[in-house]
């Protein structure tokens, strides 16, 4: 085995990223750029991404980013190992632009092509920044995903739960519009639940002590909005109280469902070497801190990339196409973008046998 160097492409959702990352002969792995254009400022106005808007700045700035990428890094195209973009899961439209772009770069450079699950980059990113061993279980919480994995290897994922509604990072997102609060509302609902006091209002913890670590976030969504309606007009304390109680909620049952899904892994025999928080909503802080306990009265440790590798990027893509590399998992040219893939459904080495 020797050193591997890998451009990553990710361009799934309302990020254009592009990174530079080597993953040494040992396993380990360096990032050596990693850049992000963030198109926050331009779905603004709408609440939400707006999948035309999201897919014309992608063309727009790829190329560009890609560019910079390279020149950060000191890194020449000639010299990379192989080129890896996001094939999805994702808005399609943007996972065509990346995967189109990583498909021309691998022919024209002669380079081999790595079609990356968007989810397993997000599962895979903790081996590059905590050196996480398999197995460990991946709790995976973003405005599209809310799941519990159990992670045995590169390609080799078991979904233990998911969410039956809403992803996590939707019904943040969704409450913060409810209540006025800026896009992108994680962040925002964050904010203001410093401020707020979450034993005001008693929210419901939907599906909680259930034996199967699954999640519903559409009852806890309605119940905060018959309460925003029973006292308005909301002041700006009341937007805070419910906030924090909101998010108090959403603690409480991941905090539930993640002890369940330790309990399955045990259970089928599976000792997790660590609890891998990852997706956008690993940023928030009372969530980290809630898991960290979470993780030690179960027997294992939190690993938690750091914010800017928890949200959309490419290194993560980069350091998935480098471990599936590694493995001697390559695609075609052909390999057809996706909307909808889900993690259980990435093929690994054994697969391929």
């Amino acid at each position: 085995m020797r050193d591997l160097l890998l451009l990553g492409i990710e361009t799934t959702c309302d990020e254009t990223a592009a990174a530079i990352v080597r993953r040494r002969a040992d396993g380990s792995g360096t990032i050596l750029s990693n850049i992000v254009l963030s198109q926050t400022d331009d779905h603004a106005a709408y609440g939400g991404v707006v999948p035309e808007i999201a897919a014309r700045a992608h063309v727009e700035v790829l190329d560009h980013v890609i560019e910079r990428a390279l020149r950060s890094s000191g890194v020449k195209l000639v010299e990379l190992d192989a080129i890896a973009a996001a094939a999805g899961p994702g808005l399609i439209g943007g996972v065509i632009v990346g995967l189109t772009t990583a498909k021309a770069m691998a022919l024209a450079a002669r380079k081999p092509l790595v079609a990356v699950n968007h989810l397993e980059a997000h599962a895979l990113t903790a081996r590059l920044t905590d050196a996480v061993p398999f197995p460990f279980l991946l709790l995976l919480v973003s405005g599209g995903h809310t799941q519990l994995v159990a992670v045995t290897g590169v390609g080799e994922y078991h979904k233990l739960g998911g969410t039956i509604d809403d992803a996590i990072g939707e019904a943040f997102d969704k409450t913060a519009k409810m209540l006025g609060l800026p896009y992108p509302g994680g962040p925002a609902v964050e904010r203001a639940a410093l401020r707020g006091d979450a034993s005001r209002f008693h929210l419901p913890r939907p599906l909680m002590g259930k034996p199967t670590p699954d999640f519903s976030l559409s009852g806890l969504k309605t119940a905060v909005r018959l309460e925003a309606l029973a006292i308005a007009p909301l002041h700006d304390q009341d937007v805070n109280d419910l906030c924090a109680s909101f998010q108090a909620a959403v603690v409480d049952v991941l905090a539930d469902r993640v002890r369940c899904a330790l309990r399955k892994m045990r259970e089928h025999g599976i000792k997790p070497n660590a609890l891998v928080l990852a997706g956008g909503v690993g940023a928030n802080q009372v969530v980290r801190r809630t898991l960290h306990k979470v993780a030690a009265d179960g027997g294992t440790r939190l690993a938690v990339p750091p914010p800017e590798l928890c949200t959309d990027n490419g290194a993560m893509i980069a350091w998935a196409g480098a471990e599936r590399l590694a493995l001697g998992l390559t695609d075609e040219l052909s390999f057809a973008p996706r909307a909808r893939w889900p993690l259980d459904e990435v093929e690994g080495a054994a697969s391929l046998d």
